[in-house]
C-alpha cells in the first residue's frame, strides 16, 4: 500500500508540470492539473487532518509516502547517530510556520510548480536525512517533519490509540519476545498518550501488553500526554493554529490585508519608492504568473507577512492572557498554563479542518458545484469544538484545584476568549 501511495504521489506531483496552466474552460473532471490541485488541497490535506482527529496518526504510519521513503532510505543508509541539534523540540513548529507562509507567497494551492518544489523538496530532504541518520528509522518524521507537530496535536482527541499495559508488560518480562522496530523512535514501554505514535501497528500484541483500543476522546489531553505539554506545544496551538493559520488561509478575502497593503503603498509613494510596487521575483520566491494575471509584488508579500503576524499576535493576546489569569486563579503557575492550553486543541483542530475545507468548496464552486449546507456545517463544527474546549478546560482544572468556584471563574475567562474567536472565525470564513 505504501508503494502504491508513493507511485501516486510522484505521478500527481510530476504530471501537472508538463501541462499548460488551466484556462477558464478547464474543470476538475477534464483537466489533469485542476484534478491534481483538487486532490492535494481539496481532499488530501483537509481530510488527513479529519482522519487524524478521528482515528489517530494512521496516515503517518501506513500511508504517508514521505515517511515510507525516509524509512526505506534509512534501512540502506549510513546509520549515523542523530545529532543533538536535530532533537530541538521547536523544529516542527518553525518548519510548519515556514512552509505555511512560503506556500501562500508562492500560491501553492493554485499552481503545480510551487507544490512540486515544496512537497517534492521536502520528500528529498526526508530521504537524505533517512540515508544519513538512524537505522530503519523515521528520523525526519520524528524531529523535522513540518506537519508532525500538527498531527501529534490533533491526534490527542482521537478515540483510538495503542494502549500500553504496564502490568502485562511486567508479567512478560522473562518471556522470549522479539524486539519491535519503532520507526518514529518512541520508547514503547513508557509511552504516555499517543501523540508521537504513528499507529503503524508493528508493536501490536508485543509481550501481550500493547493493543489497539478505544478511549474516551481527548482523555489524552486531560490525563495523558497533555500533562507533559511544554512551551512549543502552546506556541503551536495558540499563535500558530488559532492565529497565523486562519489569517494565512483567508488573506485573499481579508479586509485587514487590504488595509495593510494600502497603507504600505501610500508609504512607498510618499518616500518615492517604486520598486516594491513593480519588482517581480521568480515564481519560486513570489507568485509570478502574468499569463493568468496573477503576480505578487514585494508590497503584496509584505502585506501578507504583516497580516499573519497580526493574526498570531491577536490570538496570543486573546488566549494567553486568560490562560495566565486562569492559572493564577487556580493558584498554580509554570507548566499548568501549557496543560490548560491543551484544552484548546479541539477548537484549533476544527478551525484548521474547516478552514482547509474552504479550499475544497471554493474549487468545487469555481466548477459550478455547490454543496448545500456545507458552510453552516463548518460553522456549527467550530462552535461545537469551542464548547468541547470549554468542557475540557473545566475538566483539566479539576486536576489542580478542588474549589468549584475557582474552577468556574477560571473556565469563564477562557470561555469568553473562545466565544470571541468563534465569532471572528464565523465572520471571517463565512462572511456573515
Amino acid at each position: 500500500m505504501q508503494w502504491v501511495m508513493v507511485a501516486a504521489y510522484v505521478a500527481l506531483l510530476v504530471a501537472p508540470l508538463t501541462l499548460p496552466l488551466p484556462g477558464s474552460s478547464d474543470y476538475i473532471w477534464n483537466n489533469l492539473a485542476r484534478f491534481v490541485q483538487f486532490v492535494f488541497w481539496g481532499v488530501w490535506w483537509p481530510f488527513v487532518i479529519l482522519g487524524t482527529a478521528l482515528v489517530g496518526r494512521f496516515w503517518c504510519g501506513l500511508l504517508c509516502p514521505e515517511g515510507a521513503l525516509s524509512e526505506i532510505a534509512s534501512e540502506r543508509g549510513a546509520g549515523r547517530a542523530i545529532p543533538s541539534w536535530m532533537k530541538w523540540s521547536g523544529w516542527p513548529v518553525v518548519a510548519f510556520i515556514s512552509t505555511t507562509i512560503y506556500g501562500q507567497l508562492t500560491s501553492i494551492y493554485q499552481y503545480p510548480k510551487p507544490a512540486a518544489l515544496l512537497l517534492g523538496g521536502s520528500t528529498l530532504v526526508a530521504m537524505a536525512v533517512g540515508a544519513r541518520y538512524g537505522k530503519a528509522k523515521r528520523v525526519w518524521c520524528r524531529f523535522l517533519c513540518p506537519v508532525s507537530g500538527v498531527f501529534g496535536t490533533v491526534s490527542k482527541i482521537a478515540p483510538l490509540h495503542f494502549r500500553v499495559e504496564p502490568d502485562a508488560w511486567k508479567r512478560s518480562s522473562n518471556a522470549d519476545a522479539a524486539g519491535v522496530n519503532c520507526a518514529p523512535l518512541i520508547p514503547i514501554k513508557t509511552m504516555q498518550g499517543s501523540s508521537a505514535c504513528h499507529m503503524c501497528g508493528r508493536c501490536s500484541g508485543h509481550r501481550g501488553a500493547i493493543r489497539l483500543a478505544w478511549r474516551k476522546p481527548a482523555a489524552d489531553i486531560v490525563f495523558g500526554s497533555g500533562r507533559m505539554a511544554a512551551r512549543w506545544d502552546t506556541i503551536l496551538i495558540v499563535p500558530v493554529l488559532l492565529g497565523l493559520v486562519p489569517a494565512a488561509l483567508h488573506w485573499t478575502a481579508s479586509d485587514a490585508f487590504q488595509i495593510i497593503r494600502i497603507w504600505l503603498v501610500e508609504r512607498c509613494v510618499d518616500v518615492g519608492l517604486t520598486w516594491p510596487l513593480s519588482l517581480r521575483l521568480p515564481w519560486w520566491m513570489l507568485t509570478d504568473y502574468p499569463s493568468v494575471n496573477d503576480v505578487m509584488n514585494v508590497v503584496d508579500a509584505a502585506s501578507l507577512l504583516g497580516l499573519v503576524a497580526f493574526g498570531a499576535f491577536i490570538s496570543s493576546i486573546l488566549f494567553l492572557l486568560p490562560l495566565v489569569a486562569a492559572a493564577a486563579i487556580l493558584r498554580r503557575t509554570g507548566k499548568l498554563i501549557h496543560h490548560l492550553a491543551q484544552a484548546l486543541i479541539p477548537l484549533a483542530s476544527s478551525s484548521l479542518f474547516c478552514g482547509l475545507l474552504a479550499l475544497t468548496t471554493s474549487q468545487l464552486r469555481s466548477d459550478g458545484i455547490n454543496l448545500p449546507g456545507v458552510d453552516a456545517a463548518r460553522g456549527a463544527l467550530v462552535i461545537l469544538a469551542g464548547l468541547w474546549s470549554v468542557e475540557l478546560f473545566f475538566r483539566i482544572s479539576s486536576v489542580y484545584c478542588r474549589s468549584l468556584q475557582q474552577r468556574i471563574v477560571a473556565t469563564a475567562l477562557v470561555a469568553i476568549a473562545i466565544v470571541v474567536f468563534c465569532t471572528a472565525w464565523l465572520l471571517m470564513f463565512l462572511g456573515t
